[in-house]
């Protein structure tokens, strides 16, 4: 089962053309961060892949289910997506009940709707919230409530974007548990990110773009060694690798562990 981007360009209303002639398939249970620029299309990319944008030109399939025959609704079960701004979907008065909504709204057995929430509280870390208004939480936080609304959902894969905007270390940390977490429950976890060295640090597989295209995938080294990916895409290296590349340490270097031992 996979998500399967096949030759899709998308053009907004104005006539702006967002994005030309993608091809990507992201296959269940894989770890996959999208970097590039702003600009770049990354956020068009992954909204045809939950039906919030349609293709303007070829298909997106989802587990053999043609969006362009779907409601967003409808998609959103089995892609859930978190906006970067998590204002635009949060609108229930408590965490709990923001939390609960779509188990409710579509008449799961109370036991199930409170596995379900413990597990995405737990997830999320946000226990000590569930009966404050999401509004009046840290901008920090009302991100962990939108994703733990999304993971209660329980989609067979969720894309984040711009997680780490905003976060502290511990936020961030939680982060890479949850991504972790999830991907023991066979969830396919897609992100969109400045952020590299968490990139480098929770995803197996990369995926650069720049100027409505994609122009590389493959792992951390492929893409951040190469200089020709960087330059186009407009990305750095994490900041283990900018400090090998100034300390002139051979070898492919991202890790703090990796420049140890290179010195």
């Amino acid at each position: 089962m996979a998500i399967e981007v096949k030759n899709a360009s998308f053009v907004y209303p104005n006539g702006f053309k967002a994005l030309e002639n993608i091809n990507i398939v992201i296959n269940e249970g894989e770890r996959v961060a999208i970097v590039g620029q702003n600009g770049a299309g990354k956020t068009t990319c992954v909204k045809m892949m939950n039906g919030l944008n349609k293709p303007t030109e070829g298909d997106v399939i989802v587990d053999g289910m043609n969006t362009k025959d779907k409601t967003t609704a409808f998609i959103a079960k089995s892609v859930g997506y978190v906006f970067q701004n998590p204002d635009e979907q949060i609108f229930n008065s408590t965490v709990r009940a923001e939390v609960e909504y779509v188990l409710r709204y579509f008449k799961l057995p109370e036991k199930e709707i409170k596995e379900r929430v413990k597990r995405a509280v737990q997830l999320t870390d946000i226990a000590g919230y569930l009966d404050i208004n999401p509004l009046d939480l840290p901008y920090p936080i009302r991100k962990f409530v939108a994703i733990a609304a999304v993971i209660a959902s329980k989609p067979k894969y969720i894309i984040l974007d711009e997680p780490t905007a905003g976060q502290d270390k511990h936020g961030t940390e939680t982060l890479s548990m949850m991504i972790s977490e999830l991907e023991k429950d066979g969830v396919t976890v897609i992100t969109i990110t400045h952020d590299m060295d968490f990139a480098v640090a929770n995803f197996d597989r990369i995926v650069a773009m720049s100027q409505k295209k994609i122009i590389a995938d493959g792992n951390a080294k492929e893409i951040f060694w190469n200089e020709d990916i960087v330059s186009r895409a407009r990305i750095k290296k994490t900041q283990i690798g900018e400090l090998a590349k100034r300390l002139n340490v051979p070898g492919e270097v991202l890790f703090c562990e990796e420049l140890v031992e290179k010195l």
